[in-house]
């Protein structure tokens, strides 16, 4: 595949989702492809390039990740030790969670953990101020017992590499994975990020417009309390040779059987957009026949996908500063460069026609600690709408993403539980009901969080 083809691709698909600015990384048969299109911004444009820095969201986590890793490589950290062994002072809203928690739970996002709703001070937003409030935070289930993305998680990780190291996160992180690993062009502090090019994130308002995001960073990134589970800023030089590491044997930071573990499924995943299983920190999905691992990100206006194929050293990064529809644009991408490079093809799941029985049993609103989910029929097609809570919007002074509008959506095949979004700004987003022991609906699962259910409607 020609660098000519991939820039040419990524110039028709910017333009056709509308994104300022994008940068494209592909790794194949040893060789890097890089295709960068559009600006940093449209109210102050500069080129985009492949040293340009965007805000990775999520795909943090795989750098504290791997930090822990060799953490646990080290002897200083055990995987299935309770997290209280190096955060005595944890408390939560229940206790026997508190005391069982382990390390590894945090890391395959089985805490039982809410996703993220706590502020610390404005004063102290550190990591230790964090902790202080995790009492706050809603548990969805005891530790172990299922999956749900919780960036909570990943930021009381963080604050386990803190105590362990005795450095601050970014510093500690830094020092285990970003400079042996030769990631010069990866920070977590703005005053680094602002002497070099940037990505501004952009939003699409009401009236069609395409608007610079405020603040920069997404909403809580910005503060350090939400370095670890998704504060870093990088490039897609950079990301392509963080996947060239994470295809090798670890050298100068992780012994390879370590490196390799991350890789292998620890908990299974089911009728989820994320993949097939967690690995440690990576999404394990089977595309065509193929194994893949990978992570995605998504800030204010801001998206971010890595995506690497181990048996084919393969590696796709696709970074876009527009939302909503920069995260349909990294899927485009990812799934051209399966095609294209390697004959995999990844297609969506059909729906099966509209059912007003099965209709009836899932209209409502659903909640998780930030944002609603509801889901509405007007007796020929169901839809899904997501957005931040109101009274988050109201107590914030930050600007925020705008929510997702209703978009249609269908039941998948099967048990009648499983569903895909087939339109708008989540389109291929897939994901299930739960239901209690009387076969009620009592929740639902999209992008691996659990969102309960809080009302029903008639439909």
């Amino acid at each position: 595949m020609s660098q000519e083809k991939l820039s040419e691709f990524v110039a028709a698909t910017a333009k056709e989702f509308g994104i300022p600015g994008v940068a494209v990384g592909v790794l194949a048969g040893g060789q890097e492809f890089v295709a960068s299109h559009g600006v940093t911004s449209l109210d102050n444009p500069l080129p985009v390039d492949d040293k340009t820095l965007f805000p990775l969201a999520s795909v943090t986590k795989s750098f504290t990740a791997t930090a822990l890793m060799r953490l646990v490589a080290e002897g200083k950290v055990e995987l299935d030790a309770p997290v209280r062994r190096y955060v005595p002072e944890l408390r939560l809203a229940d206790e026997a969670a508190a005391a069982r928690i382990t390390v590894l739970n945090l890391l395959n996002h089985t805490a039982g953990l809410d996703w993220n709703l706590i502020d610390t001070d404005e004063s102290d937003g550190s990591l230790a101020a964090f902790v202080a409030k995790l009492d706050e935070l809603t548990l969805i289930a005891p530790p172990g017992a299922r999956a749900s993305y919780s960036q909570a998680g990943y930021n009381l990780a963080g604050r386990v590499i803190e105590k362990v190291t005795g450095l601050p996160f970014e510093k500690a992180v830094a020092a285990l994975v970003l400079e042996p690993a030769g990631l010069s062009n990866t920070f977590f502090d703005h005053d680094d990020v602002m002497i070099r090019r940037f990505a501004v994130g952009h939003n699409l308002g009401e009236d069609g417009t395409m608007r610079a995001a405020r603040p920069w960073t997404s909403w809580r990134a910005g503060s350090r309390a939400n370095y670890p589970g998704g504060g870093s800023v990088s490039s897609v030089s950079d990301l392509l040779r963080w996947a060239r590491f994470h295809l090798g044997t670890g050298d100068g930071v992780l012994p390879a059987e370590a490196l390799h573990r991350m890789q292998e499924p620890t908990v299974e995943l089911r009728a989820s957009t994320l993949g097939d299983a967690f690995g440690i920190c990576w999404f394990l999905r089977e595309v065509d026949g193929v194994h893949t691992i990978g992570h995605g990100g998504s800030g204010n206006g801001q998206f971010a996908e890595l995506l690497i194929v181990p048996e084919h050293d393969f590696a796709v990064i696709s970074l876009a500063n527009a939302g909503p529809d920069g995260y349909p644009f990294n899927q485009a991408v990812v799934r051209w460069a399966l095609e294209n490079y390697l004959g995999v093809v990844d297609r969506d799941p059909e729906p099966i026609p509209y059912d007003q029985a099965r209709a009836r049993q899932v209209v409502g609103r659903y909640e998780i600690d930030a944002m609603n989910l509801d889901i509405a029929t007007d007796g020929h097609q169901l839809t899904l709408e997501v957005g931040i809570k109101p009274e988050i919007r109201q107590a914030s002074d930050a600007d925020m993403p705008p929510d997702y509008a209703p978009a249609a959506f269908g039941f998948l095949p099967g048990d009648g539980d499983e569903y895909i979004i087939t339109e708008g700004g989540l389109k291929g987003q897939r994901g299930y009901f739960s239901r209690d022991d009387s076969g009620t609906v009592v929740g639902v699962d999209l992008a691996g969080r659990l969102f309960g259910r809080a009302t029903a409607a008639s439909s």
